[in-house]
């Protein structure tokens, strides 16, 4: 007879041993069944032919050895009901693209402008291609030839409307990194948006900075910048019209071009030199010269540790300076009329891109009178006392006062522009020519857009003796200004000009509330990259 013994029941770890013992079991079961999926879904994925074959993936990088020198690319811009039907060749990033199933919907953008692509599984795409471009990062740049097909209703998400692109082949130029420091859809949000389904995720002013070459693809920074180089070629355009000659001037000088510590010193062999604070000397100095009239387009360095939402340590000034016969208004003149033409040239030719910037920002469209309007000082300081500002005759305008005179003048003159003509002698630099008929005043004038300097000018002393006694009443060293006094004394014409902020001008046209949005790498106290 065989006698068994009864195990006792298991208690305490043994009993957790066991239930580990189980779970353990059935992981292994779980896995063992997942590679056989596996398995089999490779098996059937090898089995199957991909009819795409050399027809998707990875361009060998191009170092201009001569490939496809045939091949055509139409613009993203360009695309429309003409070429439907027809297959063309586009280079674009992928902003975005999202595979379901046996199709992938994406969106390509080149510039600012986007086309909708739908790549699908048929007898040319397979299922391998579809799901190669689902996996593409964002912002990679490819090559697609397509189809060009007229949609049944309009595709309001992309700029190309009536037509969409039907994929043939998808070829990745440069890949972007998959994770991104910001996504352009998030820079690009609408900063006015009062929906309150509307996501509120916003994108810093630093990480903006930080990530520059990302934030400039938003259509808001295509188009500003794409503004602000039509400024510059308006402000070319007007005044080489105008007989005016374009000039270049030295960037690095032996002294500060106007006086004052705001200036940067920078090594320079066995010694010591300065970036210039401005053109101001050359350009009288090309007066003088003979050139009549001039101006020039370049880098401007202020050494100002100011932190607000108008200054930068470097900027892109716009000067001119002219003779003239009798009277320094036919500068004023001039300048304002050109300031008149530039506005409207903006407003005729370059609508779309204000009107992109106002899909992102609230742009308020910019006023301004023909001819321009032209207060003098004293009419300034009335207008801000009858507000209740207490300021001085004498006084130069703080910031707020600029301000509230802005909003003042739009309210009675129906202006976002005017001119301040007269300033008081007192605060302006030492070359600037005193008013004959009252010493206290001097024939130099500002002008302002919404309430912000954009411009400072004047009538330049143009006698040796006089410019250097006017030089010594501010406490200038003589020596060092030396040879800008002595090309006076070859003989100089009666001249005035003055000096314009370019960021600052776009930035207050577009109603924009910091400068850094209108300088490509803005350079301020505290930013020097990228």
């Amino acid at each position: 007879m065989v006698i068994t013994e009864t195990q006792p029941p298991m208690e305490g770890d043994a009993a957790t041993s066991k239930k580990a013992a189980k779970k353990a079991a059935k992981a292994v079961e779980k896995q063992q069944k997942k590679a056989e999926h596996k398995g089999s879904t490779t098996q059937n994925e090898a089995a199957e032919v991909d009819v795409a074959e050399g027809k998707y993936g990875v361009l060998k990088m191009i170092q201009s050895s001569g490939e496809h020198r045939d091949r055509v690319y139409v613009d993203v811009k360009d695309l429309g009901v003409s070429l439907e039907g027809k297959d063309v060749w586009v280079r674009a990033r992928l902003q975005y693209s999202r595979a379901i199933g046996r199709q992938c919907f994406a969106v390509l953008r080149q510039t600012s402008s986007t086309v909708q692509l739908l790549i699908r599984v048929n007898e040319q795409v397979s299922k391998q291609m579809v799901k190669f471009i689902g996996n593409v990062a964002k912002e990679s740049i490819v090559d697609i030839l397509a189809t060009v097909v007229k949609t049944s209703s309009p595709v309001e998400s992309c700029t190309v409307k009536l037509v969409e692109l039907i994929g043939l082949q998808v070829w990745v130029v440069s890949s972007a990194k998959s994770k991104l420091p910001l996504q352009i859809e998030d820079a690009a949000r609408p900063e006015t948006d009062d929906d309150p389904e509307a996501l509120k995720i916003r994108v810093l002013q630093e990480t903006r900075l930080d990530n520059r070459v990302l934030d400039l693809r938003t259509p808001a920074n295509q188009a500003i910048f794409r503004l602000e180089a039509g400024v510059c070629k308006l402000f070319r355009d007007i005044l080489t019209k105008k007989g005016f000659v374009e000039i270049h001037t030295p960037k690095i000088i032996s002294a500060a071009s106007e006086g004052g510590a705001n200036v940067f010193t920078v090594s320079y062999f066995k010694s010591s030199a300065y970036l210039a604070q401005s053109p101001q000397l050359y350009k009288q100095m090309a007066i003088a010269a003979d050139f009549d009239k001039v101006f020039t387009v370049g880098a401007v360095f202020r050494a100002e540790d100011s932190n607000t939402h108008r200054h930068l340590t470097e900027f892109v000034g716009l000067d001119l300076e002219m003779s003239f016969k009798y009277h320094y208004h036919e500068v004023l003149d001039t300048i304002g009329q050109t300031f008149t033409d530039m506005f409207r040239g903006l407003q005729d030719h370059y609508a779309a891109e204000i009107a992109t910037v106002g899909q992102q920002f609230k742009v308020e469209p910019f006023k301004f009178l023909d001819p321009p309007l032209r207060l003098e000082f004293p009419q300034a300081i009335s207008m801000l006392k009858e507000a209740g500002v207490n300021v001085g005759e004498e006084d130069d305008l703080s910031t707020p006062d600029e301000k509230l005179l802005g909003r003042l003048v739009r309210a009675k003159y129906d202006t976002d522009f005017y001119m301040l003509d007269k300033y008081p002698l007192a605060v302006r630099p030492f070359y600037t020519m005193p008013d004959p008929n009252n010493p206290k005043a001097s024939n130099s004038y500002d002008m302002f857009m919404r309430g912000e300097e954009i411009l400072s000018g004047a009538q330049r002393i143009h006698d040796p003796d006089f410019l250097t006694e006017r030089a010594k009443h501010h406490g200038i060293d003589i020596s060092k200004i030396a040879a800008y006094i002595e090309s006076f004394r070859l003989g100089c014409p009666p001249h005035a000009g003055g000096g314009i902020g370019m960021e600052r001008v776009v930035m207050l046209y577009l109603g924009l509330d910091n400068i850094r949005k209108t300088s490509m790498f803005p350079r301020d106290p505290k930013r020097i990259t990228p």
